[in-house]
């Protein structure tokens, strides 16, 4: 009977070497070859490996750029060394391609070294990571090949989750194999693309295992005895092939119905092999089993002399399998090195972790090899522990800043001057939020809250388990009475809670008045207490929630969260006072400073590596060059925006709603339409009352946009109701009054139009809103021509169009152009659309010219022309708006102050247009104006 010494399957394994698995295999290619990912998945030893090696050497072919890894248990505690194993060697090749917050977040996180970027969430990294397997995929095809899954680091885990989820349409593939028992692979399932394919490995048949047994070399056993390897194995081929080398290692082969010579578990067979290891080979395996990543180089260092003869001879076992591509050290399976640590005793296994404490490069390792070679506490391993955590957070890893910190926390001293164990488990439970782990962070809290006494230590614990609500503020109502009692009359303590308490009375009540009470008191105690970041994100919430008030303190509240000194982080958050300010100037139509301000917030941001408030930010900006009619470039600016809010998870429901927009106004508008009822349905599942209004007005405006002026009324009637019950007064925060005035005349409801006019005109004469007043003006002048008033209405087009283009809102002048053409065409003569064409082609506002081009084309041809002189009056028809504007009132006898006043223009304006009629009309005076009035009236 022949033997092969070395079961480690080749990493080159062929299709035809994976036994018994035909089927799958031809599943799995099929799939891969429609581009499509794979996730096989079994118990330990069924396969999975030599599967996805073969499957990855037979299509990942060199048209594509194949990334691996494969993790150990060992491994799992440390972040990004999957990261590490797929990106190491093609980070030169993206890093010229990704943003500098991203690239210095990936270098930061591949290399351990340099100073981070990253936030607490580590959003920076999850979207360095995206970005440069879209970059890879520009080139060519990618291929990711991840084998046991269940061992990767968690921060490797939950990056290559979150970008899986969103490549979208990106050619990068996922090949990947995970040990599960059941059907327990749906979790990884949900963090794989969707088109992922599940593949389960089953156990071999008889027949199956007898061709594996043959093909690795372990012939001539007798029918019985393979039979009998089937059931002790139970079809697991790596057990199978460990029975038959324990086989072929006996010399004495087992009798007929006798046992099989060896135990029936992975773990019994591996002792039964360490028995052939010296006691100095196993103290070295049992370093390396320690280790996060064993290389020689670490085992020399953690005192292992003879490291290189040790591991030769584990890997002439078939334990160790020596990677050819680097120095790593890797056991032949996982199971291997669980065995042999579990297997070790306690003292020898403190002080394999006491060597490794000091011989590992990397701190957090060395930190963690210290706590366990550590029994009871100890203020030392405590504090490096902290460090190593707070290493980890700043490497966007806050799950192992978590469980860091909870070791720091059990080896802390009750008794001390430094921090307390709780004050530590509090950090710990605030990291597990970050990471997503609210029902750990939750737990920590209400542990803390069964012990504490201290009022500091009770409130930041409660503070946890309100942020571990998330959205669903209304379910821990019952904190706020307890967690008051424990701030007791402490400012610091009660500015927090209150600040708590504004974000519920706006997002459980939906009460601006309830959110700016509370901001408000927050401030004064924060300021009271002398705590400077809490005053000013209070002053900040206030100063935003007066403003979409309309509030008339707005501008003074701004003007305090502004005064020195500031703090850095609140000065470019996007809930900090330069937001506020950001948005009192939107709204107060000073467009080009309100640029400039949102411009500097987002290039600090960026370059702070604040992801967050990057997506906000760009969002904003986008809804500036909106407003300024540059729909090409804010429809640029807000897919951006949508896609960046996707792949981040951050403001998705307000950046389709901006995208909607931006899309009705220079992009599809069945896009629009889509987009802003994703926006609806988003927010009425949050319950968010203020953003379902907002999208709301955003499907409105794009049915108006698409001719649907009954759908814009019954959308529009609804964000009325909705804003009048939250108590928002300034028609300016979501400007979809005009909207709905214009669809209600459409729809033959002049009277409720002119109503809603009316009301809101009210409002914006109170706050000084230039622009909302020229759309009401807009649409009053369309109620007037539904009522057979034409000439008025002209009248008033003509002046709303001068004063948007004063604004600087160019949409909104086109539109008022367009207005004023599609009223001539009711009346007798010839008319054009050219102005509202040129000016919808300046805006790059694509859905609005294609109406123009549609309302061109249906107008009725003209009457031959006769050769007799043109009517004096028909001349006026090739002014500017303006210039038309003005003559028309000369005509009337309007004296030049007259006409400077019912335009809303300077008397030197006027009389600059009246030269250019002048000279247009070939005239020289007021009086030929008049002749030509006195002419037309003839006719």
């Amino acid at each position: 009977m022949t033997v092969r010494r070395d079961f480690k399957e080749s990493a080159r394994c062929r299709s035809d070497l994976v036994i018994g698995r035909d089927e799958l295999f031809t599943s799995a290619r099929e799939q891969l070859t429609r581009g499509g990912s794979v996730l096989l998945h079994g118990p330990a030893g069924i396969g999975k490996s030599t599967v996805l090696r073969a499957l990855a050497a037979d299509y990942g072919d060199a048209a594509r750029t194949v990334l691996r890894c494969s993790a150990t248990e060992s491994e799992s505690h440390l972040p990004f060394l999957a990261l590490a194993d797929l990106f190491g060697l093609v980070l030169d090749e993206v890093a010229d391609k990704l943003p500098s917050a991203q690239r210095t977040a990936l270098e930061s996180a591949l290399t351990g070294r340099g100073e981070s970027t990253l936030q607490r969430d580590g959003l920076a990294l999850r979207l360095a990571v995206l970005s440069a397997l879209r970059a890879l995929a520009a080139d060519r095809p990618v291929l990711l090949v991840a084998d046991d899954m269940q061992w990767l680091d968690s921060a490797s885990a939950e990056l290559l989750g979150f970008a899986a989820r969103r490549l979208g349409d990106t050619p990068v593939q996922l090949l990947c194999a995970v040990r599960t028992e059941g059907q327990e692979y749906d979790r990884h399932l949900r963090a794989s693309p969707p088109d992922t394919l599940a593949v389960r490995l089953n156990p071999l048949s008889p027949a199956q295992v007898s061709t594996l047994l043959d093909h690795r070399g372990y012939t001539d056993l007798p029918r019985s005895t393979v039979r009998e390897i089937h059931r002790t194995s139970g079809g697991n081929p790596l057990f199978a092939l460990e029975l038959g080398r324990a086989l072929g290692e006996n010399p004495t082969p087992p009798r007929p119905g006798e046992p099989l010579p060896v135990p029936t578990s992975l773990r019994a067979l591996v002792l039964s092999r360490l028995d052939m290891l010296s006691d100095d080979a196993r103290r070295t395996l049992l370093v390396a089993s320690a280790g996060a990543r064993p290389t020689l180089a670490l085992l020399h260092a953690a005192g292992r002399e003879n490291a290189e003869a040790e591991t030769a001879q584990a890997a002439a076992l078939g334990l160790l399998a020596t990677e050819p591509e680097g120095p790593a050290v890797r056991f032949a399976h996982p199971l291997i090195s669980a065995a042999l640590y579990a297997e070790a005793p306690a003292q020898e296994r403190r002080a394999a972790h006491t060597a490794l404490s000091t011989a590992a490069s990397d701190p957090i390792e060395r930190a963690r090899h210290l706590a366990l070679s550590t029994t009871g506490t100890d203020p030392v391993v405590a504090a490096r522990l902290a460090e190593a955590a707070a290493l980890a957070r700043d490497r966007g890893a806050p799950s192992v800043a978590a469980s860091l910190g909870l070791l720091a926390a059990r080896h802390t001293p009750t008794e001390g001057g430094g921090p307390a164990p709780d004050e530590r488990r509090l950090e710990a439970a605030e990291d597990a939020i970050i990471a997503g782990e609210v029902d750990l962070a939750r737990d920590i809290a209400r542990e803390v809250l069964t012990r504490a006494t201290a009022p500091a230590e009770r409130v930041r614990a409660w503070m946890v388990v309100i942020e571990a609500a998330g959205q669903a503020l209304g379910d821990v109502d019952a904190v706020y009475p307890q967690v008051l009692a424990d701030a007791g009359d402490d400012p610091v303590l009660l500015a927090q809670v209150h600040y708590q308490l504004a974000w519920r009375g706006l997002v459980v009540q939906g009460d601006f008045a309830e959110a700016r009470e509370q901001a408000a008191h927050a401030a004064e105690l924060a300021a009271r207490g002398g705590d400077r970041r809490n005053e000013l994100m209070a002053l900040a919430f206030q100063a935003s929630t007066e403003t979409l008030m309309g509030h008339p303190d707005a501008p003074a509240t701004i003007k305090r969260a502004l005064k020195e000194p500031q703090d850095p982080y609140v000065a470019c958050h996007h809930n900090g006072a330069g937001m506020a300010r950001f948005r009192w100037l939107l709204m107060s139509d000073q467009l080009p400073e309100a640029r400039s301000t949102i411009t500097a917030l987002l290039r600090e941001a960026r370059r702070r590596g604040m992801v967050e408030s990057e997506v906000h930010f760009q969002r904003f900006l986008a809804e500036t060059e909106l407003r300024s009619g540059h729909c090409g470039r804010a429809l640029d600016l807000a897919r951006e925006s949508l896609r960046l809010a996707r792949d981040s998870g951050i403001g998705l429901g307000a950046s389709a709603m901006l995208t909607s927009l931006a899309e009705a106004s220079g992009g599809e508008v069945g896009r629009a339409l889509e987009l802003a009822r994703e926006a609806a349905e988003r927010a009425e599942e949050d319950g968010d009352q203020m953003y379902l209004s907002r999208a709301l007005a955003a499907l409105g405006h794009a049915q108006s946009v698409a001719g649907d002026a009954a759908g814009a009324v019954a959308s529009l009637r609804r964000v009325r109701e909705l804003e009048a019950g939250l108590g928002i007064n300034d028609p300016a925060r979501g400007r979809w009054q005009g909207d709905l005035a214009e669809a209600l005349v459409l729809v033959g409801e002049t009277g409720e139009a002119q109503e809603l006019i009316d009301v809101t005109r009210e409002h914006a004469l109170r706050l000084g809103r230039e622009s909302i007043l020229a759309v009401l003006d807009r649409a009053e002048a369309l109620v007037r021509a539904a009522r057979g008033d034409q000439e008025g209405a002209l009248v008033r087009l003509t002046s709303v169009q001068d004063r948007f283009a004063k604004l600087g809102y160019g949409l909104e002048e086109a539109r008022a152009a367009f207005a004023m053409a599609r009223l001539r065409t009711r009346r007798p003569g010839p008319t054009s659309y050219d102005e509202a064409a040129r000016l919808f082609r300046r805006c790059r506002a694509l859905p609005w010219l294609r109406q123009v081009e549609a309302a061109a084309a249906e107008e009725p041809a003209a009457p031959p022309v006769p050769t007799a002189p043109v009517p004096a009056f028909d001349a006026l028809e090739g002014l500017a708006s303006m210039e038309r504007q003005v003559a028309a009132l000369v005509m009337e006898g309007a004296t030049n102050r007259e006409i400077a006043a019912r335009l809303f223009i300077s008397v030197k304006t006027v009389e600059a247009t009246l030269t250019r009629v002048y000279r247009k009309l070939g005239i020289r005076s007021r009086v030929d104006i008049v002749r030509l009035a006195a002419g037309r009236h003839a006719k």
